[in-house]
């Protein structure tokens, strides 16, 4: 027996449909006609009744509605925010879905199609009986002779059974005719869906691919950001939160005018209110030894093997190493370590000696020898003699500072038996922080920072400063560190397109063209984009490694929480004039 089954999709050869057609039409009339037109209706109105497919594991009737959602979610994935990491992932897992069920969509046309071509063989059968039952029923209709019967029947009963029996074998035909033909009507259906799903199907891979190359390219942006910057930008970068030597040398700086918080000696009314100023914890590079933190500790009364303790630990003090004879110094050859090299090592003022600060000096002496040998493999390399290494100068000392060399000599920092890389700055803020092999620590008396950091003890001019120059005393016109409550709603405009997009990027930069040049926004069009028009007030959270952890601005589109790296990077492109941040540990204050 012939199985006709009834699915929603397709197959046909247009040839062989239109001669089963034409044979329907001439065969069946008018009543056959109205009987496919209301089982089609009836079949329309159970597909639109019915309840929604599972995309992810399409059934036979499912392709189209299936097709349609995804044609519908395609077109509604908006395009990934500039830099927004969550967004692009979640566009990447809707694609993965869309993905998975579009192969569910194509393992389902393959078993449609298979399932058609078998209809196909059974319906080329069916259409000898097809033929042989419509050429039967024609010549019944057409010789069919109602007296016959009753001529060659012996009684009336024979008669009317020969009569009844020839009645049921047309109205059987009529059926089976029927039959067939909704089924090469379905068949004519089922094809033609079957060729529109698969360019459908074609177009959907096409836009997925399509989204997924540019899902790709916005992946990697994003990923690659922090390194695409322009070279403006990174050169401005290095100089607000670098550009000057980390450690103190021979003469301490003076206090910088108007770098200082309200109530210091340093501090300038900017004449206008609110006002913010933004004031860096030490500076670059808070690793190792502080030289000002040092000098604090030895006020307090901690010698030098304590104070080394505290800044590299897990290294060993050594004493008793033995040191080469002589190290390569570029430009100057090879010179005696101890007694010349050693000697003219200008990294801290030898007044701290005289002012409590003999252990400091002690301190820094073993930083430096054992920061040479690390460098250079214990003497065999050469160092260089700026403070890109320690500063050397043939100008050699005599008194306090080779006092504190001649009584640590053959001390050396090691780990593992070798001379460790003991780095050093001048002023950490009082954090060092974890890098470069070494741990951070809080740097002041009894864990109380601020108000007992040890670099406060000392007066580093460092230890909490504002800064709007350049290590040349260049100031871009600019008399202060404070800006106004609107130029710092700029600076969260540009903070805003950096971190969740909305603009271009590489146009962060000061407005002062004539310091910087490029083509920056203007405020009033970073406003537009970003929305920050007004910043009433500030705090500032620290976390417990020494760093920023957040900056909460009041503004005019309510409290706003920025991260402290992000800030900084914001505030130092954005900035005018050279005001910048040095470090990661800040603070923004309002008067």
């Amino acid at each position: 027996m012939l199985k006709f089954t009834i699915y929603n999709l397709q197959f046909t050869k247009n040839s062989q449909i239109n001669k089963f057609s034409k044979k329907i039409r001439s065969t069946l009339g008018f009543t056959l006609a109205l009987t496919l037109l209301l089982l089609t209706t009836y079949y329309l109105q159970l597909t639109t009744i019915s309840a929604e497919p599972n995309c992810d594991s399409p059934g036979p009737g499912d392709i189209d509605f299936c097709l349609t959602r995804i044609e519908q979610e395609i077109n509604a994935l908006k395009p990934a925010q500039e830099y927004n990491k969550k967004e692009l992932s979640d566009l990447k897992t809707q694609l993965a879905s869309l993905e998975k069920r579009i192969n569910g969509l194509s393992t389902q046309l393959t078993i449609n199609q298979n399932d058609i071509e078998n209809r196909e063989e059974d319906l080329a059968y069916a259409q000898e009986i097809f033929e042989e039952k419509a050429n039967n029923h024609y010549r019944f209709i057409r010789f069919y002779d109602p007296i016959a019967p009753f001529l060659s029947s012996q009684n009336a009963t024979d008669a009317f059974r020969e009569l009844a029996f020839r009645k049921k074998a047309a109205n059987e035909d009529i059926l089976t005719m029927e039959k067939y033909g909704q089924d090469l009507v379905k068949l004519k259906g089922d094809k033609e869906n079957l060729e529109k799903n698969k360019s459908n199907l074609s177009a959907l891979k096409q836009k997925v691919n399509e989204r997924a190359t540019f899902l790709a390219g916005e992946v990697a942006k994003t990923e690659d950001y922090l390194a695409s910057l322009s070279a403006k930008q990174e050169e401005l970068l290095a100089l607000k939160a670098g550009g000057f030597q980390t450690s103190v040398g021979d003469t301490p700086p003076t206090l910088e005018p108007c770098s200082g918080p309200p109530g210091s000696s340093n501090f300038c009314d900017p004449g206008f209110r609110p006002a913010y100023a933004a004031f860096s914890f030490g500076a670059p590079h808070r690793t190792g030894l502080s030289q000002y933190g040092a000098y604090g500790r030895s006020k307090k009364g901690q010698s030098a093997e304590t104070i080394l303790a505290a800044y590299f630990q897990g290294a060993e003090l050594t004493k008793g190493y033995s040191v080469p004879a002589t190290i390569g110094v570029t430009g100057y050859g090879r010179i005696p370590f101890e007694e010349n090299y050693l000697l003219g090592i200008y990294e801290v003022p030898e007044s701290w000696g005289d002012n409590g600060g003999m252990e400091a000096l002690k301190a820094q002496a073993v930083s430096a020898r054992s920061y040479a040998l690390a460098v250079t493999n214990n003497g065999a390399g050469t160092i260089c003699p700026t403070e890109s290494c320690q500063v050397y100068k043939p100008q050699l000392k005599s008194g306090k500072w080779a006092e504190a060399v001649r009584a640590t000599r053959g001390w050396v920092i090691t780990r593992g038996g070798t001379p460790a890389t003991t780095y050093y700055a001048s002023t950490s803020g009082g954090f060092t922080i974890t890098q470069w092999g070494w741990n951070g620590i809080k740097d002041a008396d009894g864990g109380n920072w601020p108000s007992q950091a040890y670099e406060k003890t000392a007066s580093s001019p460092w230890f909490y400063k504002a800064w709007y120059k350049t290590r040349g005393g260049s100031t871009c016109g600019r008399s202060n560190p404070w800006l106004t409550g609107a130029e710092m709603a700029d600076i969260l405009n540009a903070w805003q397109i950096l971190y969740k997009g909305g603009g271009d990027a590489s146009r962060i930069s000061p407005v002062d063209t004539n310091c910087w040049k490029g083509n920056p926004y203007s405020i009033s069009d970073l406003a537009a984009i970003g929305g920050y028009s007004s910043v009433t007030g500030v705090s500032v959270v620290y976390s417990n490694s020494g760093s920023t952890q957040t900056v909460t601005f009041s503004t005019n589109k309510g409290s706003v929480s920025v991260a402290g790296d992000e800030f900084k990077k914001a505030f130092n492109l954005r900035a005018p004039g050279y005001v910048g941040l040095k470090s990661s540990l800040f603070n923004v204050e309002k008067i």
